[in-house]
């Protein structure tokens, strides 16, 4: 939290953990607001006085409450809220963030962080103020029962297996390959419509910065709503603008500045020509999502018409194997057997066990063994990809 010098001291960035848990009780004030104590320091005389809204307090050292960040006396610094990031990562949790609570490979959910809250899970309750504020991520944390969980730090793909849904998502396999086939890097300049959940938004933004930029449209103006206020509490609302239009109608709201595009609406051959308008004048990407095959082959005719070339589809499907321990008949090849029993094979040692000559009276032997699972997921959609030619 920056406050403004009074006085003619000097502004500075105001470090909580320089206070004695009492002083933090203190300052922090009711509904999440936070009030700091101005100090000046000590070897310069200066008068110390609180600025509006800010508490008058004990005098100490400035080195213990302040962290000066320069300039002259009597320069005004402007207030600033330091808050966590999704492409940045924190050591320490602070009141505001966005944390994942990790209870296990498939059971997890997202908490934001909160003075005085108190999170229910199974395992008992979570006490934000004392159990999570100041602890670093990836701690273990014991909750009221004796259970515990972690507490982790958030990732885009972290955030796309916990984010709450207002629309379908990709999921990471999707983006993966999304990101790459589109040759994405920090800096590009990504046009996408519709915002959706915003599972593929945070991954693009955490792909393009620091110094990209995503412009990404939603129809919907509640949802677009919702992705401004998520983005903003994310700490990346500098590196996207959110604009709630009809891109079949409208398009992007910008022109020859992207270097690609991406649709995943339910006609995105309308949408083509303002795609073109927004990439660059020297060419760049485009893909589109669509579920159904009728939609790729509208969109593919589009993307002819207007010029691009290198059209491709894809469908990802990813097969997941369980590896597991199987046992397999030793054949009867006669001098094996043989050669063994003259070297003084012995099958009860415990380091000759899982050796292709162990368990020899038993005629099997034990390998490690890749088997594909039952079930695994299907069709989500296909991917078109696509460049805009030169000429």
């Amino acid at each position: 939290m920056r406050c403004r010098g009074a006085g003619g001291g000097r502004g500075g960035l105001w470090h909580r953990g320089h206070l004695s848990e009492r002083g933090q009780r203190a300052i922090h004030q009711p509904g999440g607001g936070e009030r700091a104590v101005l100090a000046s320091s000590s070897s310069s005389g200066a008068s110390r006085a609180p600025m509006p809204g800010c508490r008058r307090g004990k005098r100490q050292p400035a080195r213990f409450l302040w962290q000066l960040v320069g300039g002259e006396r009597g320069v005004n610094h402007q207030p600033t809220t330091v808050t966590m990031s999704f492409i940045e990562y924190g050591d320490t949790i602070k009141d505001g963030d966005t944390a994942i609570v990790f209870l296990g490979h498939e059971s997890m959910f997202p908490v934001k962080v909160q003075h005085g809250t108190v999170t229910q899970t199974k395992y008992g309750v979570i006490r934000h103020s004392t159990d999570l504020i100041g602890k670093k991520y990836g701690s273990k944390v014991t909750c009221s029962k004796g259970g515990w969980v972690f507490i982790l730090h958030p990732t885009p793909e972290l955030w796309t297996m916990n984010l709450p849904h207002r629309t379908q998502i990709l999921y990471s396999t999707d983006i993966s390959i999304i990101t790459m086939m589109l040759e994405l890097k920090p800096g590009s300049i990504v046009c996408e419509s519709g915002t959706g959940s915003g599972s593929l938004s945070h991954a693009l933004i955490r792909t393009v910065a620091p110094t990209g930029h995503l412009y990404t449209v939603e129809f919907h103006q509640q949802r677009a709503e919702k992705a401004r206020e998520e983005f903003r509490e994310h700490g990346v609302d500098h590196l996207v603008t959110v604009t709630n239009q009809d891109v079949c109608k409208n398009g992007f709201g910008v022109s020859n500045i992207a270097d690609a595009v991406f649709l995943d609406i339910p006609s995105p051959w309308e949408a083509i020509g303002h795609a073109k308008s927004a990439l660059k004048t020297e060419g760049g990407r485009i893909c589109s999502f669509s579920p159904c095959i009728e939609q790729v082959q509208r969109t593919c005719l589009a993307m002819e018409e207007y010029g691009f070339t290198e059209i491709n589809t894809l469908e990802i499907l990813l097969r997941v194997y369980n590896v597991r321990t199987i046992s397999l008949q030793i054949p009867d090849l006669g001098k094996a057997a043989e050669d063994n029993s003259g070297t003084g094979f012995d099958s009860s040692n415990p380091s000759n066990q899982g050796s292709p000559g162990a368990n020899l009276q038993q005629g099997t032997v034990q390998f490690k063994s890749g088997v594909p699972l039952r079930e695994m997921v299907g069709h989500t959609g296909y991917l078109t990809f696509a460049t805009k030619s030169l000429v």
